[in-house]
């Protein structure tokens, strides 16, 4: 009897212990459904890993340029929405373009970084020298070129579809010109627009005509001007591009370029302005209309969360309106043309359904032929070879085959002052 009884007792703790190894199996299955995460929304950071976590962020200027306090903004606050605290995220101000990365991205390692970040196109080579020193942290480097070709699992490039931003300011431009010519101020074949850019980078190239076919699209007899710098922050040189278009009759400036040179210029001549990066309205309050600009908090937020959760970051990561990587900042009623704000709209939903393509090809030409065919220098080479076939379905497929642009194309109706640079 006693033998029956032990071994019916024995039988109960077995079926008790297979319940609770079941409960634990169907636990495991459910909870991440029950974490996930909406697109787009911040996962918690109250986990041991995210305690730990420090994130290094590498920028070429301050808070005094535009470009730089764009990222600046963007990465406080991914990093506040993630829960992260101030002494889990370190910035490095004014780093050049030089080996002073390479160091910078050392120091942040030493810190404890296991991702870093850094924002300016020269800074890749340093970027991936350090990425190949150190395997085991995650490297991020923002406008670069080289991550797709690398073969580096901890080497990553981003950018956004800004051309799409700067197509809708250049739509808020053309109104502007629009509504200046139905006053009489000039007449429709003297609407010329100016712009001040850094380089002469396909990146650049792919701003100024993203923006001067926003504004064809509204005001057909538009032509523009374009002048380069030579440095991406230079508030003389800047102004001084910007005092020289306005001069050569140029009724509406935007830029490629990070200081207040040209805004302020623009406000002192009384010159409608399409600035890049942020408002100018606290400066240039009769003349800013509107400004496009990449926010790179979503960036940031989905890095960060892969780096807790373990999981792979692609080679290269494009933002887009539709995830509020591209975005404008409020129109400026003041100096814009009345209905800017509702027509931004309506062309915003035509490039969200697919129905209006900024490069679509058949709203240029280049010398006087319509373009059906074009190979891009997509696989950086030290010659520049052309490798992709970029044109397909009507229009030209900027950022598809890697993040950052190489739309170079010299279209009609954009007149460059100069391009040593």
């Amino acid at each position: 009897m006693k033998k029956i009884i032990a071994l019916v007792l024995s039988l109960v703790l077995c079926l008790s212990l297979l319940t609770a190894c079941g409960g634990d199996s169907a636990a495991e299955t459910t909870a991440p459904a029950q974490n996930a995460q909406t697109e787009g929304e911040a996962a918690p950071a109250e986990t041991a890993a995210a305690a730990d976590i420090k994130v290094g962020f590498i920028f070429l200027h301050d808070e005094n340029s535009t470009y730089d306090l764009n990222f600046m903004n963007a990465a406080e606050e991914a990093c506040k929405s993630l829960g992260l605290t101030e002494d889990q995220y370190i910035f490095r101000t004014n780093i050049p373009e030089g080996q002073e990365c390479y160091d910078a991205a050392c120091e942040l390692v030493d810190a404890g970084c296991t991702v870093v970040f850094a924002d300016s196109f020269g800074h890749e080579d340093y970027m991936i020298q350090a990425a190949k020193e150190f395997p085991e942290v995650q490297f991020c480097h923002a406008t670069g070129t080289k991550a797709h070709t690398q073969g580096l699992s901890n080497y990553h490039n981003a950018f956004a579809s800004i051309y799409e931003g700067r197509y809708l300011a250049g739509v808020a431009a053309g109104l502007k010109l629009n509504e200046m010519i139905e006053a009489g101020e000039f007449t429709a074949e003297e609407a010329k627009m100016g712009y001040v850019g850094a380089f002469t980078y396909a990146e650049v190239i792919s701003g100024y005509t993203s923006f001067y076919l926003g504004a064809k699209s509204v005001c057909p007899t538009v032509t523009m001007e374009v002048t380069f710098t030579g440095s991406w922050y230079d508030e003389t040189a800047e102004k001084e591009a910007a005092n020289k278009l306005i001069s050569n009759g140029c009724k509406l400036i935007s830029q490629h370029a990070d200081s207040m040179g040209a805004p302020t210029a623009c406000e002192t001549a009384g010159v409608p302005n399409v600035s890049y990066n942020g408002s100018t309205i606290a400066a240039c309050p009769n003349t800013f209309i509107v400004s496009s600009r990449i926010n790179w908090a979503p960036y940031y937020t989905y890095v960060i969360n892969a780096v807790l959760a373990g999981e792979e970051i692609p080679a290269d990561y494009t933002g887009t309106i539709a995830d509020g990587s591209v975005v404008l900042t409020e129109v400026n009623e003041a100096a814009a043309a009345a209905g800017t704000a509702e027509k931004l709209e309506e062309v915003k939903a035509g490039l969200l359904d697919g129905s209006i393509h900024v490069f679509d090809t058949t709203t240029f030409t280049v010398e006087g032929a319509p373009v059906e065919s074009y190979l891009a220098d997509v696989d950086t080479d030290p010659d520049y070879t052309p490798d992709t076939e970029a044109v397909s379905d009507g229009y030209f497929h900027e950022s598809e085959f890697r993040s950052a642009p190489y739309f170079d194309l010299k279209i009609d109706g954009i007149s460059l002052l100069d391009t040593a640079f």
